[in-house]
């Protein structure tokens, strides 16, 4: 009951950037399974908050529940997934970030067709920064970065993933990364910031800003997962 609060916090920032029949009700009730599965499963010898562990694995069960859902229209993931392949090979062939209208003609469509479709994918998407490069622990389950950290006291090290290596890579994709989507990225991770409250600092609308932050996950996807195939 004393951390349930961090269920809320949780329900709510991840509420506001999906469709309006999705309540949040619902969410809190999802991310409280994670809450439980945090506390099974907090080991009270890592040098980690709980706080910041429960968050990881509240997340972790509403996008779980979501996903399982499956209430995002195929055309959608379709169209998510075509921007993904369609980014990756235009930074191969231009060695640097493609602009909107260059991704816009590589999919053959206009570049306000494509800005649509950055929103119709933005309420769709329940994707955080430390869940770009998850791996599966023995029950199956996906982990994220935070779960992977080393412990000093684990008999098998190398069995462990080389956390600061994800790290680098991670960070080297964020800074390759448009000014202004790094800074939405900045803003919306870092500085715990709402949509609309960058949407202020930056003087732009709500939605541009969520158009913004999907076409910097999409990149951020994009480049991890050359990562893992080169």
């Amino acid at each position: 009951m004393a951390y349930a609060p961090l269920v809320k916090y949780v329900a709510g920032r991840m509420s506001s950037g999906l469709p309006a029949h999705v309540e949040e009700a619902d969410l809190i009730s999802y991310g409280l399974i994670g809450l439980i599965n945090a506390i099974e499963r907090f080991d009270l010898s890592r040098d980690i908050k709980f706080e910041t562990y429960a968050i990881t694995r509240i997340k972790g069960g509403i996008i779980d529940e979501l996903r399982s859902l499956d209430w995002v229209p195929r055309s959608v993931r379709a169209r998510a997934r075509e921007i993904e392949r369609a980014h990756a090979k235009l930074e191969h062939r231009l060695h640097r970030t493609p602009t909107d209208d260059e991704i816009a003609a590589e999919l053959g469509i206009s570049n306000d067709e494509f800005q649509e479709s950055l929103l119709k994918i933005s309420k769709s998407t329940v994707v955080a920064l430390d869940e770009l490069w998850s791996v599966s622990d023995s029950s199956g389950d996906q982990v994220s970065l935070l779960d992977t950290l080393q412990d000093p006291g684990a008999p098998d090290p190398e069995a462990l993933l080389d956390a600061s290596e994800v790290k680098d890579r991670l960070a080297d994709a964020i800074a390759a990364l448009p000014e202004r989507e790094k800074l939405v990225i900045a803003l919306y991770y870092y500085e715990n910031l709402t949509l609309r409250e960058i949407g202020e600092v930056l003087g732009v609308t709500e939605s541009r800003v969520s158009q913004l932050h999907t076409k910097a996950v999409l990149r951020l996807k994009s480049r991890l997962q050359g990562d893992l195939r080169d």
